[in-house]
C-alpha cells in the first residue's frame, strides 16, 4: 500500500461537541490522498464514541486512544503513527476549508526545498458550539519567514495552520510536551534557526475558533508561555518589542472573543508600557485595536465579538 501524501494528527480531549464538523471539513477535501488520525488525549465525555462513528464512515480515520498527557503528547503520538510525506496538525474544535490540502500541496510542489507552510485563518466566535462567521484574517507576509517573525508576529497563529515535512518534523523531535502555550511557535522557530524553510500562503485556509472557555482565551497563560519560549531566542531589547507586540495580539484576541473589556486594556496598556513604538507599528489595525480598547467599554460584549471576530 502506498503511502498517503498527508498524515492529518487531531489531538482530542472532551471534544464531542466540535469534532464531527472538524472531521467533516478533512473529509470533504478536495485533496484526497491523506490518513486521518484522532488521538484522544483520555476524553471523559463521548470524544471515543463520536470518533469511532466517524471512522466507520470512512476507512481513511484512525482512532487512538491514550492517558491524558497534553495536546503536545497527543500530536507527537500521531506522528509517530503517521506515513505520509507531510503532517497536518487540525485541533478538534477547528475547521478547514476545503481546499487547504490541496493548497499546501501546489505550494510544496513548486517549491521542492520547501520545509513547512501555513495559510491565513479566519477569526470565528463560537456560537454554542457552532461557528460564527469570521469576519477577521490573520495576515500572511510575503515570501519566506525569518525567525523573528515567528517569534513576534506569530503570523502562523495556531499549529491547525501549519503543514511540515514528516522528517523534518522527526529530526526536530516533535512538539516540547512540557508546554502547553507557544508550543508551535516554538518548534517554528526551531526549524527556522536550523535552516529550515517556512512560507506562507495567501488565502483563508482555516476556521479558528475562540471559545471563552478554552486555552485560546487563557490570556494571561498564553502570555507567560511565550514569555518563557521567547526568553529563549531574544536580547533583552529585542524582548521588550517582542512582547509589546504579543501584547497587541492578545489585546486583539481579548476583543475578538468578548471578554471583558478591561483584559483587552489590561493587555493594550502592557503593551505600550513594553515599548510604545513597538505596539503602535502595526499600522491601521492597532489604530483599530486601540480604538476598540477605547470605545469598548460601551459595546455589548457580543458586539464586539461582531466587530473584531
Amino acid at each position: 500500500m502506498n503511502s498517503p501524501t498527508f498524515s492529518v494528527i487531531i489531538p482530542a480531549y472532551n471534544a464531542a461537541k466540535t469534532l464531527p464538523a472538524t472531521i467533516e471539513s478533512v473529509v470533504r477535501q478536495t485533496f484526497t490522498d491523506f490518513e486521518v488520525f484522532v488521538i484522544d488525549d483520555g476524553s471523559s465525555d463521548d470524544t471515543v464514541r463520536v470518533a469511532l462513528q466517524l471512522a466507520a464512515q470512512d476507512d481513511r480515520i484512525r482512532v487512538v486512544s491514550q492517558p491524558n498527557n497534553g495536546v503536545s503528547s497527543a500530536r507527537n503520538f500521531g506522528a509517530e503513527l503517521a506515513k505520509g510525506r507531510y503532517l497536518a496538525f487540525l485541533d478538534a474544535d477547528d475547521q478547514w476549508a476545503a481546499d487547504k490540502l490541496a493548497r499546501h500541496k501546489a505550494l510544496h510542489d513548486s517549491d521542492p526545498m520547501l520545509d513547512a507552510s501555513f495559510g491565513r485563518i479566519e477569526f470565528c466566535a463560537d456560537g454554542d458550539g457552532a461557528m460564527e462567521p469570521g469576519r477577521t484574517v490573520s495576515q500572511v507576509p510575503d515570501g519566506y519567514l525569518d525567525l523573528a517573525e515567528v517569534i513576534t508576529g506569530n503570523p502562523v497563529c495556531t499549529a491547525s495552520n501549519f503543514v511540515i515535512d514528516r522528517e523534518v518534523f522527526e529530526d526536530l523531535g516533535g512538539f516540547s510536551v512540557s508546554m502547553r502555550y507557544a508550543e508551535d511557535q516554538e518548534i517554528l522557530a526551531l526549524l527556522l534557526s536550523e535552516g529550515g524553510t517556512l512560507r506562507g500562503i495567501d488565502a483563508s485556509l482555516v476556521r479558528y475558533r475562540l471559545s471563552q472557555g478554552g486555552l485560546s482565551c487563557d490570556f494571561e497563560a498564553m502570555l507567560e508561555g511565550w514569555r518563557s519560549f521567547a526568553c529563549n531566542w531574544l536580547g533583552e531589547d529585542e524582548f521588550a518589542r517582542a512582547e509589546a507586540i504579543y501584547c497587541r495580539y492578545l489585546t486583539r484576541r481579548a476583543l475578538r472573543s468578548g471578554a471583558e473589556i478591561d483584559v483587552a486594556r489590561k493587555f493594550a496598556r502592557r503593551g505600550l508600557e513594553a515599548d510604545r513604538a513597538g505596539f503602535m507599528a502595526g499600522g491601521a489595525r492597532t489604530i483599530l485595536t486601540l480604538g476598540g480598547v477605547i470605545a469598548g467599554g460601551a459595546l455589548p460584549a457580543a458586539l464586539r465579538r461582531a466587530v473584531f471576530a
